[in-house]
């Protein structure tokens, strides 16, 4: 367990701001304490300071987690947002994408988003940004990129792909003996 070095925090803070913008400072100052991100086993964990003090009382072989894995660092020092920052960072979501029901079960698999399973889209959303997709009951199913921007998916085909697929709630079950 280790603070992030400054490339780290660049790369990390770089992806959040796809989805929540400037909002990430609401993220890391919040009314009930400090937080903070930690790496520990190429993961990025966000946890209060009160938990890193608990946590560094355990050697570090011994200690599995702490606080909530917000992604983890690929081997090209890339960083992957897991699904379990999606409670985190849908308040604070700049964009967002609301599903058809019928849509909901085929996102939940994992396939992309076409037009015609879009219920509303946020105003002013740019191509290829990060978007939070939410059920029309403004539930949080999971996040991707936007394919197409608010103007391209009026006039798109109904078919069109207007989400990427980058992570949902589903992937609990579909991957259930990965995520550790």
């Amino acid at each position: 367990m280790r603070p992030l070095t400054d490339d780290e925090t660049k790369i990390l803070f770089e992806k959040l701001s796809k989805y929540i913008g400037d909002n990430i400072r609401m993220l890391l100052e919040r009314p009930d304490g400090l937080y903070t991100f930690r790496l520990h086993r190429e993961r990025v964990y966000y946890c209060s300071e009160t938990i890193i003090k608990f946590a560094s009382n355990f050697p570090r072989k011994e200690l599995l987690s702490f606080g909530t894995c917000f992604g983890r660092f690929t081997k090209t020092r890339k960083f992957r947002l897991h699904i379990t920052a999606l409670d985190y960072i849908a308040p604070y979501a700049k964009f967002k994408i609301w599903l058809k029901p019928n849509a909901e079960q085929q996102f939940l698999y994992g396939h992309n988003v076409v037009k015609s399973g879009l219920g509303r889209i946020t105003e002013n959303t740019p191509k290829y940004n990060g978007v939070i997709v939410y059920t029309m009951n403004d539930v949080p199913l999971g996040f991707g990129v936007a394919a197409k921007s608010t103007i391209e998916c009026r006039a798109a085909d109904p078919m069109a792909l207007v989400v990427f697929h980058q992570a949902d709630v589903g992937e609990f079950l579909r991957n259930e003996d990965a995520l550790t």
